[in-house]
């Protein structure tokens, strides 16, 4: 019979310390939610709240593209501006792209239309 070596789990020391560390490991505070139990993060609804940002550019943007191009297009632009520096990067990226691209074609179009 062979004897194996006790295995010892980094970073508890001995067996009987079964403390749980997500809290201390955690980047961002987690408050729990007496209701449901449950714990939800202050990052995440503004995680939830960036998303909206993005995707109202984006919406911003493809209007931009059909109507008002003059209003909606830098609306998109600003909208989108605000997202990507708030983490939202591929929905502020396309809605800067859409209200640059409604705008400047605007301009480039309008003197066929007279």
């Amino acid at each position: 019979m062979t004897l194996r070596p006790r295995r010892v789990d980094y970073p508890r020391k001995a067996p009987e310390h079964r403390e749980e560390y997500a809290a201390e490991v955690s980047p961002l505070p987690v408050r729990s939610n007496p209701s449901t139990g449950s714990a939800v993060r202050s990052a995440d609804r503004e995680g939830e709240a960036y998303k909206t940002v993005g995707y109202v550019g984006l919406v911003l943007g493809i209007a931009s593209l059909f109507i008002w191009p003059v209003i909606l297009g830098p609306s998109a632009a600003v909208v989108g501006y605000y997202a990507y520096n708030k983490g939202r990067k591929t929905a502020g990226a396309w809605a800067i792209g859409l209200g640059i691209v409604a705008t400047l074609s605007y301009f480039v179009m309008i003197p066929f239309a007279r």
